[in-house]
């Protein structure tokens, strides 16, 4: 005994697309925005652009890396994030600690011993 199969199911023919709307043509001067006075782009052409002040590379070190550097465990180094002790920047779920920021608490870690 077969099934009988269904007019509209895996035989069918599909359905033919009919034509396209064309779309009218459009001038580059309707979608143009103006631009606002304190856009670069809207002063001289030969003018050369203000020259932003350069910032001091921040190098980032994350928390194994720290842990390598001071020779101790991940979770002293969670330890010392979480205390305040030492400074880090939260990026999604971890986090990464200056490198600037760890060579500042291992300065102010040492201790004279008589």
């Amino acid at each position: 005994m077969t099934m009988p199969q269904r007019s509209t199911g895996y035989n069918a023919r599909p359905a033919q697309p009919g034509p396209r709307p064309v779309a009218r043509p459009v001038s580059a001067a309707s979608v143009a925005r103006p631009v606002p006075a304190a856009h670069p782009a809207a002063g001289p052409v030969n003018r050369q652009a203000p020259v932003a002040p350069q910032r001091s590379a921040v190098t980032f070190l994350t928390v194994a890396e720290v842990a390598a550097m001071m020779r101790v465990s991940k979770m002293t180094v969670y330890r010392l994030v979480h205390g305040g002790e030492l400074s880090a920047v939260r990026v999604g779920r971890s986090f990464r600690v200056p490198e600037r920021a760890v060579q500042d608490y291992l300065r102010d870690a040492y201790t004279d011993i008589a």
